[in-house]
C-alpha cells in the first residue's frame, strides 16, 4: 500500500471547524480588502484632476527668428471644475463628503447590522458600493463636469460603506476566540493596507489614459466580491454545524429564544458602550490615529507629485510604499501586544516614534529615492500600527466585554461605536488637509504631529494602569 503524502496528512490533520476558520478568514480578508480597494482611486486620480499642462505656444519675435514661450493658462488641460485656483479646497470637499456620510452612517450601520443577517447586509452593501464607485468613473465617459455630480456619489458611497467593517468583524469575532488575538487580527487587518496596494496600482494603470476606469474596474470588483459574499460567508460556528446536520444547540445558537441571553442583550441596549473601561480613550485616541492615517491615504499621492515633481503614475506605485510598511506595522502592534499584554503601550510607544517620521516628510524633497522608500515605509508602520491594533484586536475584546454575556451580535454595535467615532478623524483630516495645504504643505505636516500627539495623551491613563498592573493576560486594559 503506497504511503499517504505528507501534504495529504497534513491537510487531514485538520479539523472540520479549522477548516471552516480559515475559509472565513481568508473571505473576510478578502472582502474588505474590495472595499479599501474602492476608497483608493481618488487619491490617485487627483493629481489628474487637476494638472500643471499648460500649453505652451512659440511665436516669431520682430528682433529675431528666436521663438518665446508664451504661456496660455485658459487651455488648461485639467478637469472641470477642478481647473480652478480653489482645487485643494474642492478636492478636499469631495473627501469631507464621503468621510463625513462613512462617520455618520457608521453609528447607524452597527445598530442595524446586529438586526440582519450578516450575509445579507454585507452582500447589499457590496453591490451599492460599487454602484457608486462605477457611476464616479462614468464622469469621465460621459463627460460630467458638474461638482454636485460628484459630492452625491461621494456621500452616498460613504454611507453604504459602512456596512463593512461591523459586519466582517463581528464575522471574525464570531469565529476566533481570545487566544493570541492580537497577531491574528493584525495578520487580518492587513486586509487595508492590501486593498490600498491594489487600488493604488489599478487606479495608478488607468489614472493617465482614462481615469473613468481607475473607478469603474474596483468598482466591478467589489461587486462582484458582494456575489461571492453571498453565495459563500459562514457568519458563525452553528451554521456550519447545521450544514453538516448537527443539531446541537449551542448558547450562540439559541441566543433569541434563551432568557439569560436575551437579558445580555436589554443590557447593550440600556447600558451604553462607553461604560466599557478604556473604551472612551480608545475611541478618541483612534479618532486622531485615524485622522492621520487618512489624510495620508486621501494626500500622499498628490504630495509626492508636488514634492519630489514624480508624475500620477510613479506617484501612486511610490505610495504603496506606505501602505506595505502598514502591514508589518500592524502585525508587529498585534505580536508585541500578545507578548506583552499591553494593548494601550504598545499603541503609546508606536505613535511617540512616530512623530519624528513625520516631520520627515518635510524634506521629502531633499531626499533621494532610497531614504524616501525607508521613510515612506518606516512612517507607514507607526501610523497604522495603532490605528490597526485599536479597530481590530481592542474593538473585538470591548465587544466580547463579560457585560455582555456572550451576546456575539453585540460586537457589531461596539465596533461601529469604535471605528465611527474614529471616522469622525477620518472625516475631518481630509478637510484640513485641503484647506491647510493653500498656505503650505508643511501646515499639513504639522497638523497631522498635533493629531499623533493628542492621540499619545489620550492614551496616558490607560499606559499608566497597564504598566502598574501585575496582570499578565493579553487586553488586559480593556476588559
Amino acid at each position: 500500500m503506497a504511503p499517504i503524502p505528507p501534504g495529504t496528512r497534513f491537510l487531514a490533520s485538520f479539523n472540520r471547524d479549522q477548516w471552516y476558520r480559515a475559509f472565513t478568514f481568508a473571505l473576510t480578508f478578502l472582502l474588505y480588502t474590495s472595499f479599501h480597494l474602492s476608497r483608493k482611486p481618488i487619491s490617485i486620480v487627483k493629481s489628474e484632476l487637476h494638472k500643471n499642462c499648460s500649453h505652451v505656444m512659440r511665436v516669431p519675435t520682430e528682433s529675431s527668428s528666436s521663438q518665446q514661450p508664451v504661456l496660455h493658462p485658459e487651455l488648461d488641460c485639467s478637469w472641470k471644475p477642478f481647473n480652478r485656483n480653489n482645487y485643494k479646497q474642492l478636492l478636499g470637499a469631495m473627501d469631507y463628503s464621503f468621510l463625513c456620510a462613512y462617520a455618520i452612517g457608521m453609528y447607524l450601520s452597527g445598530i442595524i447590522g446586529e438586526r440582519l443577517p450578516i450575509r445579507l447586509y454585507l452582500t447589499v452593501g457590496m453591490l451599492t458600493s460599487g454602484l457608486f464607485t462605477c457611476l464616479f468613473g462614468l464622469g469621465y465617459v460621459y463627460d460630467i463636469h458638474c461638482l454636485g455630480f460628484y459630492i452625491f456619489v461621494q456621500v452616498a458611497n460613504g454611507l453604504v460603506q459602512t456596512t463593512g467593517w461591523p459586519s466582517v468583524v463581528t464575522c471574525i469575532g464570531n469565529w476566533f476566540g481570545k487566544g493570541r488575538r492580537g497577531l491574528i487580527m493584525g495578520l487580518w487587518n492587513s486586509h487595508t493596507s492590501v486593498g490600498n496596494i491594489l487600488g493604488s496600482l489599478i487606479a495608478g494603470y488607468y489614472v493617465s489614459s482614462n481615469w473613468g476606469l481607475s473607478f469603474i474596474v474596483p468598482g466591478v470588483i467589489i461587486a462582484a466580491m458582494g456575489v461571492i459574499c453571498f453565495l459563500f460567508l459562514i457568519e458563525r460556528k452553528t451554521i456550519s454545524h447545521q450544514l453538516h446536520g448537527s443539531f446541537t444547540h449551542s448558547c450562540e445558537c439559541c441566543a433569541s429564544v434563551c432568557p439569560s441571553v436575551s437579558r445580555c442583550y436589554s443590557i447593550t441596549q440600556g447600558s451604553p458602550a462607553v461604560c466599557f473601561q478604556g473604551v472612551v480613550e480608545f475611541s478618541l485616541c483612534l479618532l486622531f490615529a485615524k485622522l492621520v492615517s487618512y489624510t495620508f491615504l486621501f494626500w500622499l499621492p498628490l504630495y509626492i507629485t508636488k514634492a519630489a515633481h514624480l508624475d500620477a503614475k510613479k506617484a501612486g506605485d511610490l505610495s504603496t510604499l506606505f501602505d506595505v510598511g502598514g502591514i508589518v506595522g500592524g502585525i508587529l502592534a498585534g505580536v508585541i501586544s500578545d507578548k506583552l499584554g499591553k494593548r494601550a503601550t504598545t499603541c503609546a510607544v508606536m505613535l511617540l516614534l512616530a512623530a519624528p517620521t513625520l516631520y520627515g516628510f518635510s524634506m521629502m524633497s531633499q531626499f533621494g529615492l532610497g531614504p524616501t522608500i525607508g521613510m515612506l515605509l518606516v512612517c507607514g508602520g507607526l501610523v497604522n500600527g495603532p490605528y490597526a491594533l485599536i479597530t481590530t484586536a481592542v474593538s473585538a475584546g470591548l465587544g466580547t466585554h463579560k457585560s455582555l454575556k456572550g451576546n456575539a451580535r453585540a460586537l457589531s454595535t461596539v465596533t461601529a461605536i469604535i471605528d465611527g467615532t474614529g471616522s469622525i478623524g477620518a472625516a475631518v483630516g481630509p478637510l484640513l488637509a485641503g484647506l491647510l495645504s493653500s498656505q503650505g504643505w508643511d501646515q499639513v505636516l504639522y497638523m497631522l504631529m498635533t493629531a499623533d500627539f493628542l492621540a499619545l495623551l489620550l492614551l496616558l491613563r490607560l499606559v499608566m494602569k497597564e504598566l502598574c498592573s501585575h496582570r499578565k493576560r493579553p487586553g488586559v486594559s480593556v476588559e
